[in-house]
């Protein structure tokens, strides 16, 4: 059975279902993770709206409940399991909820057997390959009513060619648009080329007819998606760079804002960097993952880089763009990570003068090599070393919004701050920095308004439209 056809057959049992007791059945998705795993989640909500379902404001309440899950970090891990054990109490109240394990999570063969061993409760599971047989499996298991599994190990066609259908937004003015699928790096910490394969780039028409129809549609930014964007275009029979793809995109007129992640430090050319400065759409932050500032614990991370070569990779931004966000990820307690190689980091950190930092203790991921390695970091001194990270990033991250102090910057609205009507919105500025701001006209999600800053915290700016 095609995809199509799987669609209009559960489609025709959700409309008997309205006939016969005026409901439609109900959906909830909750997502994990990274903006890749938020855009397959609007895909996944598409396809069940495009199937007959409704919304529902909880899992409690849906008849049929999707988690689409992360395995970066074993805390992401644990929330799903938990999550799953609520679930187990719920479907036992209502035997005919449909509970759905879908994302990296069931690509993991330990998860597999913990689900197998606690949680057999779970009707349908699919990995990251083939999430758009989704509609199929789920018919499959409306028909038979057995639990169905489906996990591939490696793409048969990337996603996106397989299926053009219905896809939502939880965004009515930005998107996320997947460029590439996978990675080839392989840092021995990370779990992702195990859970989605090697890197596959999308032919640059495909993006670009996605991004003309998200721009005809309302939307305004969008975000190019990869586990490494730098590399984009590699395996492709067109030549073409992530470089030359920004410079295209830039010609859509009605896109105002072009953001990208991740780029990892080893792939950022001098070509990119010249086309992040004159396209004048693109916006002028990146999030370069620097993970350690030791050069013997990058070595070990396999990141392919060393402490200076980033940090002259950091000096080549500035020269070319003085005031380009740069914002970074940083592990702390690496196993081996001496004191000598964490103060590196600190030293690293402040040489860069980041923006911003999402920083983490190091999370042992089984099937990595770093998940082998017999010099563990103890926790005490992890959470040690990661108070004293905080100590130099949150104030380094509040001196970088000072700058703004009594500026005018362009802010992109998000919506109202909150529900009081009262005239207080919140939106980004290019450099991605949060802003919440009072306006005496209203203004739409989608709307970029000048807002004069009158106020700096360390992870947001207040300020009032001009």
């Amino acid at each position: 059975m095609t995809i199509t056809e799987a669609i209009k057959q559960v489609r025709a049992r959700s409309d008997q279902q309205l006939a016969e007791t005026t409901r439609r059945p109900s959906m909830f998705i909750q997502t994990f993770g990274c903006q890749m795993n938020v855009r397959e989640s609007e895909k996944l909500h598409g396809l069940l709206l495009e199937m007959g379902y409704s919304l529902s404001p909880s899992e409690k309440e849906a008849d049929l409940v999707v988690y689409n899950t992360c395995s970066v970090r074993e805390s992401a891990e644990n929330k799903v399991f938990g999550k799953l054990g609520y679930l187990k109490a719920y479907k036992a109240e209502q035997p005919g909820k449909i509970i759905v394990l879908c994302g990296c999570m069931p690509q993991r063969e330990s998860v597999m057997e913990e689900i197998r061993r606690h949680h057999s409760h779970i009707d349908i599971i699919f990995g990251t390959y083939n999430k758009h047989h989704f509609p199929q499996l789920l018919f499959e298991h409306l028909t038979h009513g057995q639990p169905v599994v489906e996990l591939l190990n490696e793409h048969s066609q990337i996603p996106e060619e397989a299926f053009d259908g219905q896809t939502t937004r939880f965004s009515p003015h930005k998107a996320g648009v997947t460029i590439m699928h996978g990675c080839d790096n392989f840092c021995a910490y990370c779990i992702v080329p195990a859970v989605r394969g090697r890197e596959r780039s999308r032919p640059s028409q495909d993006i670009l007819t996605e991004i003309e129809a998200l721009a005809a549609d309302g939307v305004r930014e969008v975000m190019l998606l990869g586990q490494n964007v730098n590399s984009y275009g590699r395996g492709l029979s067109e030549s073409i760079s992530f470089a030359d793809l920004l410079v295209k995109i830039n010609a859509i007129s009605e896109i105002r804002r072009i953001r990208f992640m991740t780029s990892h430090p080893k792939d950022l050319s001098d070509d990119l960097i010249s086309a992040i400065r004159d396209s004048e759409k693109v916006c002028k932050h990146i999030h370069l993952p620097m993970q350690a500032g030791s050069t013997q614990v990058l070595e070990r991370m396999n990141r392919g880089y060393t402490k200076e070569g980033y940090l002259q990779l950091v000096d080549r931004l500035r020269a070319k763009l003085p005031n380009i966000a740069i914002t970074t990820d940083i592990i702390v307690g690496f196993p081996g990570e001496t004191e000598a190689n964490f103060e590196d980091t600190l030293d690293a950190a402040q040489r860069a003068n980041f923006a911003g930092a999402f920083t983490f203790l190091y999370s042992p991921r089984e099937g990595t090599p770093a998940a082998d390695f017999d010099d563990e970091i103890s926790k005490e001194i992890a959470d040690a070393r990661f108070r004293r990270l905080l100590d130099i990033m949150n104030p380094m991250q509040l001196e970088y919004n000072r700058q703004y102090i009594n500026k005018v910057v362009e802010v992109m609205t998000d919506g109202k701050a909150d529900s009081s009507g009262t005239g207080r919105f919140t939106g980004r500025t290019g450099d991605n920095l949060l802003v919440h701001f009072e306006s005496a006209i209203e203004v739409k999600p989608g709307d970029c308004v000048m807002v004069e800053i009158t106020e700096c915290k360390t992870f947001y700016m207040k300020g009032r439209v001009v």
